[in-house]
């Protein structure tokens, strides 16, 4: 398996519904991804690392959502 090169995050479960649509065009294109739950609310230190390590993880690109307010994206940048 490819190392994943992009990595999906959102808020919660329930954003999943939405960013499953990223995951499907990945999944057509062939390219290696990684999806996971990070809020910017519940849990701001796991975002944090997330961002943090990511490049170092091979992360080349991340495709955050969220609902409601969206401040994942924006702690994300």
């Amino acid at each position: 398996m490819k190392q994943a090169k992009i990595g999906i995050i959102m808020g919660s479960q329930s954003d999943w519904a939405t960013m499953k649509h990223a995951a499907d065009i990945l999944d057509e294109l062939g390219l290696a991804y990684e999806a996971n739950i990070v809020s910017a609310h519940r849990t701001p230190d796991r975002l944090w690392d997330y961002g943090k390590t990511a490049a170092d993880r091979g992360l080349q690109v991340i495709i955050a959502g969220a609902g409601g307010a969206a401040h994942l994206p924006g702690m994300m940048a």
